[in-house]
């Protein structure tokens, strides 16, 4: 049976164009300063550039799945980049964010079904599975190319920041999908090698990977690890840990009503 497509399965969301158009009129408030206070810029700038990384990372999945046999994904409206089109709306798009908002980490978003009996060949599943962290690395790449390219002449302190906190989200995205967890995209590209019988046994499991991972994040000394572990990737990007830090501070606009930001942040222009 074939999935006829129509032109609306392409068509790019209005809704995601909306957060697009945040995200420009956002990072302009806070490259020219617009604003005055420019926290509250920088809260909008990224949460939305976040929000669009989340989105280009499940039209990854989608996009790669119909290339590699599931034509079922147009009528499902993945190839438009509507993020209420998910799965899981909630778990893809809210819960990431309120993340970001309260602890400053990149939390895997996801749901996008793909009819995986339609694809044939353990690449292809392998690749469907890596395509979306795949798509934060890139983020990630983008947002440190003025670090890592010298070329932050010019870049005003709260845009630069505001890009540090950004590529730390993507970051932290793109190590915690590919953790080889089942439920996250990095068992995803192993599981296609794995034997029938040890999928079978691994499978119950997946519903609980992610939230196994954010319990281990709790104990000190593997969280400890897990950043230095961001920090010492960022740093090769040429992103230093006071920018990300500052760049959080910044994020976290609220703060400043409290008198709770940090003044050495201020002093970087956060």
């Amino acid at each position: 049976m074939t999935t006829a497509f129509r032109r609306s399965d392409r068509r790019v969301s209005p809704i995601f164009l909306g957060i697009v158009a945040v995200m420009a009129v956002s990072g302009w408030a806070v490259w020219t300063g617009f604003a005055g206070e420019t926290g509250f810029a920088v809260f909008l700038f990224v949460t939305s550039a976040w929000i669009v990384s989340l989105c280009l990372h499940e039209y990854a999945h989608a996009r790669t799945a119909l290339h590699s046999g599931d034509i079922s994904i147009g009528a499902k409206g993945y190839l438009t980049l509507n993020p209420l089109k998910y799965t899981h709306a909630l778990l893809s798009i809210v819960l990431p964010v309120l993340f970001v908002i309260m602890g400053g980490i990149g939390l895997p978003g996801g749901a996008v079904y793909i009819e995986r009996a339609r694809i044939t060949g353990r690449w292809k599943h392998s690749l469907i599975s890596a395509a979306g962290p795949l798509t934060n690395v890139l983020f990630a790449i983008v947002c440190t190319a003025p670090f890592w390219l010298d070329a932050l002449d010019g870049v005003p302190p709260s845009f630069r920041l505001a890009l540090a906190f950004l590529a730390l989200l993507q970051v932290t995205a793109a190590i915690l999908n590919f953790l080889p967890v089942p439920g996250l995209d990095g068992y995803g590209v192993i599981e296609p090698w794995l034997s029938y019988k040890v999928r079978r046994q691994v499978e119950p499991f997946a519903p609980f990977g992610l939230i196994a991972v954010f319990a281990l994040l709790w104990i000190p000394e593997v969280n400890a690890v897990f950043f230095d572990a961001v920090d010492a990737l960022l740093r090769g990007l040429g992103v230093g840990e006071i920018e990300t830090y500052c760049g959080l501070d910044a994020y976290r606009f609220w703060r400043e009503w409290f008198g709770d930001q940090d003044p050495g942040c201020a002093a970087l222009g956060a």
